[in-house]
């Protein structure tokens, strides 16, 4: 069993920052890639931002320059520094991990993380 716990979000103004972080804990072989998802209301969940093991990392187009994410493979943590919100920002945001193990490793999120831009 693999547990998610994410921290770090809340209420910021247009133009601030927030930096959101996962750990995750239990029985974890090795971590393949590491990400952020958001889910928008009504919309599919939407991949933010993902960093595998080896350090290659993908951003959505709509968060290319402001969004920066890393890891800390020794701690099986990821962060995510979001700079420059934007009201369209706002959405609960939910860490994800894919694990090894078997071919196509195994998939964990965490619980989500509310993110709210608003002056």
């Amino acid at each position: 069993q693999v547990q998610l716990v994410e921290s770090g979000g809340g209420l910021v103004q247009p133009g601030g920052s927030l930096r959101l972080s996962c750990a995750a804990s239990g029985s974890v072989f090795s971590i393949n890639a590491m990400g952020w998802y958001r889910q928008h209301p009504g919309k599919p969940r939407e991949l933010v931002a993902t960093i595998t093991s080896g350090g290659r990392t993908n951003y959505a187009d709509s968060v290319k320059g402001r969004f920066t994410i890393s890891r800390d493979n020794a701690k099986n943590t990821v962060s995510l520094q979001m700079n420059s919100l934007k009201p369209e920002d706002t959405d609960g945001y939910y860490c994800y991990i894919n694990t090894g193990g078997r071919p196509g490793g195994y998939d964990y999120w965490g619980q989500g993380t509310q993110v709210t831009v608003s002056s």
